[in-house]
């Protein structure tokens, strides 16, 4: 008989509860090790706290593991942007046809539910507080250290400060799901042949909340709310609670800037107007100063495997800006590619991993971009009037040709083609439909000349000036 295969999973957030699902229902031993305690038992969770929008690709990965209806029911559907203009005009933006939707999920709620799922699989054992301090890739070998269990969520200094025991570790596969910052991943650099670059934009943000207004949502409920202003923006999910999380997103240098109360009141006013009464004067004062502003970074890397024995997933293998709401869907996505690619290859780690490698990367170095590319489109163009009629017009080649033409976001969210695919084809519909509004523009300037040179050779009785619109018509239609 066979000997069952072993999985150390480092890092218990969304990424690596999923990947626990996954290889249990394979049939692996699973160990799943996370550097903080269990959030289900914890009354304050510090750290990253935007809401998360799941779409399409997040949504199929957690299909496939049983929990799709679970996390869903618990979700708030966004079925558009709604743009908050400087004058307090609002103006929805749909993401798609009437019952296309992306959805407002907690990411606390979400990371509970996919632990407990977890801890209930066959073959899944749960280990908070095991801090990853040195990893073997080449040989499956981990150390750890453990911090008392009645300790705070205070990472590294809980360690240094009460020692701890080591636990050493010897698996049959490594898989870092530990974030942005990767234990494992840094490991990975120090290997030759390793590729990897990160990047940290100008902008950082800050949270803020609107409350619920007399028990009820203070604004509609199913759109992500956008302030855009070119530069910097201010977003808002609707929570379960009936309140609203906003997310302001600004060059550093302009956060540094505000340094009173009475500057925040200056600015909001200024740039947000309609939201002051929204969020509250005081609430606004106070929130403001009461968290630095958080950097954003974008990482790319590959190979995400070393031999058999190691790989890397989700934010640790390509932590992307959150503009296109895909680093969640991206990360569940990963999850699911990997089982696709394991149920082809029978489960054979010494061909899935780099098969994995070489079919994900692209796809993840893809969406990295497109995150960077939507914040412009968030903050700027969604004030312009030739996005606005893109989108129109995109909206009605879809409507005529489903199949052929396929809008940039819906690919994105609302289906599964790969993202370099999604690149390569937007690149192709973009010039025929900057050709086609083109063509049009100069067809319907054609038609007034012409209809004005009716008018002026009837009066005036000059026919070569007709002739001569034909012959134009004729040249742009060429």
């Amino acid at each position: 008989m066979e000997k069952q295969k072993s999985v150390a999973v480092v890092g218990g957030g969304l990424v690596g509860a999923m990947n626990a699902c996954y290889l249990s229902s394979r049939g692996f031993k699973v160990d799943l090790y996370e550097a903080r305690q269990d959030i289900r038992t914890m009354e304050i969770v510090r750290g990253r706290s935007i809401n998360l929008a799941l779409s399409c690709r997040g949504r199929q990965a957690l299909k496939k593991v049983g929990l799709e209806d679970q996390v869903v029911k618990d979700g708030i559907p966004m079925y558009a942007r709604m743009i908050h203009d400087l004058n307090g005009t609002l103006r929805p933006i749909p993401y798609g046809k009437s019952d296309q939707y992306i959805m407002s999920v907690d990411r606390r709620k979400l990371n509970e539910t996919l632990l407990t799922a977890a801890e209930e699989r066959p073959d899944v054992t749960l280990h908070f507080q095991h801090k990853l301090i040195s990893c073997d890739l080449e040989k499956g070998k981990l150390s750890f250290k453990i911090a008392p269990a009645h300790d705070d969520d205070s990472r590294g200094q809980v360690y240094e400060r009460n020692g701890g025991a080591d636990v050493e570790v010897t698996t049959d596969l490594i898989m870092g799901n530990d974030g942005a910052y990767s234990a494992i991943r840094k490991h990975m650099v120090k290997r030759p042949r390793f590729n990897y670059s990160q990047e940290y934009i100008p902008h950082g943000y800050m949270e803020l909340t609107v409350p619920p207004h007399n028990g009820e949502f203070a604004m509609a409920i199913n759109y992500l709310h956008i302030w855009p202003r070119n530069e910097y923006m201010m977003i808002a999910l609707p929570n379960q609670d009936k309140s609203f999380t906003l997310t302001l997103f600004m060059p550093f240098d302009m956060f540094d800037q505000i340094k009173t109360g009475d500057d925040v009141m200056r600015f909001f006013m200024e740039k947000f107007p309609d939201s002051v009464p929204l969020i509250g004067e005081e609430s606004l004062k106070e929130t403001y100063f009461k968290l630095p502003p958080l950097p954003l970074v974008s990482v790319k890397c590959s190979p995400y495997h070393v031999s058999d024995k190691a790989v890397i997933m989700g934010d640790a293998a390509h932590a992307m800006v959150p503009f296109y709401g895909q680093g969640m869907n991206c990360g569940f996505e990963d999850c699911l590619v990997f089982d696709e690619i394991m149920e082809e290859l029978g489960n054979d780690l010494s061909k899935v991993l780099p098969e994995f490698s070489v079919v994900r990367s692209p796809d993840a170095h893809a969406i990295c971009d497109l995150a960077m590319y939507n914040y412009i489109e968030m903050r700027e163009s969604v004030n312009s009037r030739w996005f606005l009629m893109r989108k129109k017009v995109d909206a009605c080649l879809h409507a005529i040709m489903p199949r052929v033409f396929i809008p940039l976001y819906t690919m994105v969210s609302f289906s599964r083609i790969r993202y370099h695919v999604v690149i390569n084809k937007a690149k192709k519909q973009d010039v025929l439909v900057d050709n086609s509004i083109q063509a049009l523009m100069a067809l319907t300037a054609v038609g007034g000349g012409y209809l004005a040179a009716v008018a002026i050779s009837r009066h005036f009785n000059i026919n070569s000036i007709t002739d001569w619109i034909h012959n134009m018509a004729d040249q742009i239609l060429k």
